[in-house]
């Protein structure tokens, strides 16, 4: 059993403790959850000591046989290489921090919700991992019923279950063509080994046919414009910690589906429809932050500019560019870690005063100068701030852009000049300004617990926009080896 192995089974592992533990003993129960899934963090830490890259082949291979059954034509095959270490690692850190930002404020049936989300965390890391097309796209989906119980149950308003339904239905449809096309793929190569596709060869024709089918599926997980409605409503309707999840890790599975399968698997689609993700991209950032300045909920406003921002990763993606793609994966990295800490920030204030509406708030610098310094420092990595994990991969994103199209990248450009306009006005409304005692009379900063839940957002945004070279290294081979399957 390798080091995949032990990541996969380890949260499994803790749900099967979790059942043997009364429902009373709450405390118990939550310290067995989080225990598990800061084990399964540090032995993915493992994986990037551990990982070569100097090559683009898979690694940590491991097969295994379900049920003791043979099967010919597709294969139990997980692995990674660069693209994917880093997902991995980002589930494996955000998962803890669910735990803990629910840790007082979700009292009814405390055992589901904590095995709701070991449970997730196996799915998601099954993946980023799984090399056969069939089996990721039962992971794929799979993902969607947790996360469904998640929104439906601990939810915060009477919205959840539309919400809920508006969130599993739109992205379960949008993956019915998916699958048509995976058992397309199947009749012609008789396997869905994603090692032996990469060798595969299709018609022009059908490769159109197959890429639109895998765009149905991804576009509705980026999201893009016009199938992006449910993100704010999910949103909207989650609980703290699902909304740190849904930002974090499930929004990047629309993108990694496009890199891991869409492009290297459809050249000549891919080529063929770049101009259309040009101009969905470029629409969607554009509408998504004008969108933005008009919003009065503090989720929403978050919600609609990890649209835009995904969209930015798109850009990058279809560039097909060495400067693109990395861009792209360290602008998702960001997003997984900028996205959720302004989430989490979010989740402090309603825990406090049980709404979003900005309105009911101002002043916050004064009365909570510790929220507020951490505050305005994830906003400006909102914004891309140089020195920020955001600007990064902005810079590379449109670096890689410019050198396909300089007029989408201009185009492009006005997204970071309206997404500072609306980060920078949300920011003066909520820190600065006359404190509302007819509204909200009672303030409180910061705890202990949720200082250190921000602090390592805090370290790992400055570490990858000081010295992003050790995610760039571990990126470059298996970016190159993609870059050169798709031409």
């Amino acid at each position: 059993m390798n080091l995949i192995s032990i990541i996969l089974f380890l949260p499994l592992f803790g749900v099967l403790l979790l059942f043997f533990v009364p429902n009373t003993k709450t405390q118990l129960i939550r310290r067995i959850a989080l225990n598990t899934s800061l084990l399964t963090f540090l032995i993915s830490l493992v994986l990037w000591v551990e990982f070569d890259s100097s090559t683009a082949r898979f690694q940590f291979l491991e097969a295994k046989a379900i049920y003791g059954f043979s099967f010919s034509s597709f294969n139990f095959l997980f692995g990674i290489d660069g693209i994917s270490l880093f997902f991995i690692l980002l589930t494996t850190f955000l998962i803890p921090i669910c735990l803990l930002v629910s840790w007082t404020n979700i009292q009814m049936y405390v055992k589901e919700y904590c095995i709701a989300f070991l449970v997730l965390e196996t799915l998601l890391i099954a993946v980023f991992s799984v090399l056969d097309l069939l089996l990721f796209y039962v992971f794929f989906e799979s993902v969607l019923i947790p996360m469904f119980v998640i929104i439906g149950v601990w939810g915060s308003r009477e919205r959840k279950i539309r919400a809920a339904y508006q969130f599993f239905l739109y992205t379960l449809l949008g993956s019915v063509f998916m699958l048509l096309a995976i058992l397309l793929i199947y009749f012609q190569t008789g396997t869905t080994d994603l090692e032996v596709l990469y060798c595969s060869n299709f018609s022009e024709t059908r490769q159109i046919f197959l890429w639109l089918a895998f765009f149905a599926s991804f576009a509705v997980k980026v999201p893009m414009v016009p199938v992006h409605i449910w993100l704010p409503e999910a949103h909207v309707e989650a609980p703290t910690a699902g909304s740190v999840i849904l930002a974090g890790i499930l929004l990047k599975l629309g993108t990694y589906g496009f890199l891991r399968f869409s492009i290297p698997l459809f050249p000549f689609a891919t080529f063929y429809f770049t101009p259309l993700i040009y101009t969905l991209s470029v629409l969607a950032i554009i509408y998504t932050s004008l969108t933005t300045l008009r919003q009065i909920d503090l989720k929403k406003i978050i919600a609609y500019s990890s649209v835009a921002h995904m969209n930015f990763v798109t850009l990058g993606l279809f560039s097909l560019n060495t400067q693109g793609v990395e861009g792209s994966l360290l602008l998702m990295l960001s997003h997984g870690l900028v996205s959720p800490a302004l989430f989490l920030c979010i989740g402090i204030l309603y825990d406090r005063h049980k709404t979003r509406l900005l309105r009911y708030y101002a002043g916050c610098g004064r009365t909570m100068p510790i929220f507020a310094l951490l505050f305005v420092f994830f906003t400006m990595a909102n914004i891309s701030l140089p020195g920020t994990s955001s600007f990064i991969g902005e810079f590379l994103v449109l670096t890689g852009t410019y050198q396909n199209n300089s007029f989408i990248a201009l185009l492009a450009a006005t997204g970071m000049v309206l997404g500072a306009a609306y980060a920078l006005w949300l920011c003066n409304r909520l820190i600065y300004g006359v404190i509302k005692p007819h509204f909200i009379h009672e303030w409180s900063d910061v705890t202990r617990r949720e200082f250190w839940m921000l602090v390592p957002f805090v370290v790992s945004i400055l570490w990858m926009g000081v010295y992003p070279e050790p995610f760039l290294d571990a990126l470059h081979c298996s970016v190159s080896n993609l870059i050169s399957q798709g031409m």
